[in-house]
């Protein structure tokens, strides 16, 4: 749901060189540009893939949402695999990320005011965290999970957002309504957890540490 003038975020990962590994130096593991290109502003950010693989061992939403975005800028066979691998790092208790993530965005709804930006953030954690304990499957975009869900009202507040009126505060009452679609997503998102068959935790590790160490062989040789 971008709007016209919204900042454009580029996530990835990349294989730092072998020699930058066994030296006596750090190596930096996360990289990161924010410039503005053609008046948009562009924050670009990448860990290198043994950063990367652990991040998706620890429940880490936010990667394995880039993992699985369809949005793809250089792609290839390695992240094929990676996504094949990745499968396993999707457990039940990734709960904990999306729960985690809505009582935040909750907060700053409650210390600046709810937006149409916010309450749709809101609902897209909500979605996303309900759909990955429901489906086994990493969905990160609004409107696929407006669609899959039917939920009342949000087209609406996209269409606010896309016009320009993200950062204004909502009318009190359409945000009363909101906040009780919101509970019922959020009771939802708790009785997915608990009815959750995903696995527990990571089961494929030493298949993950072979793809890090044939990655690192052969793209940073």
């Amino acid at each position: 749901f971008a709007s016209a003038d919204s900042d454009v975020d580029i996530r990835g990962s990349f294989v730092l060189p072998i020699d930058k590994i066994i030296g006596l130096e750090s190596a930096e593991e996360t990289w990161q540009v924010s410039k503005e290109i053609n008046g948009l502003e562009v924050d670009w950010v990448a860990h290198d893939v043994k950063k990367f693989i652990e991040m998706m061992m620890k429940k880490n939403g936010y990667v394995l949402e880039q993992l699985y975005s369809p949005l793809v800028v250089h792609g290839g066979q390695w992240l094929d695999e990676l996504r094949e691998l990745g499968e396993a790092c999707i457990v039940r208790y990734l709960y904990h990320h999306y729960r985690g993530f809505y009582n935040n965005e909750c907060k700053m709804m409650a210390k600046a005011g709810a937006t149409a930006k916010s309450v749709l953030y809101a609902y897209r954690v909500l979605l996303s965290g309900i759909y990955v304990l429901e489906t086994g499957k990493i969905e990160a975009q609004l409107p696929v999970l407006a669609d899959h869900y039917s939920i009342e009202g949000l087209k609406e507040l996209v269409t606010l957002k896309v016009e320009g009126a993200e950062k204004q505060v909502l009318d009190p009452e359409l945000v009363q309504v909101h906040l009780i679609r919101l509970n019922e997503l959020e009771k939802r998102l708790d009785g997915a957890f608990d009815a959750s068959t995903l696995p527990e935790s990571v089961n494929n590790r030493d298949a993950l540490s072979d793809y890090l160490v044939r990655a690192r062989k052969s793209l940073g040789a």
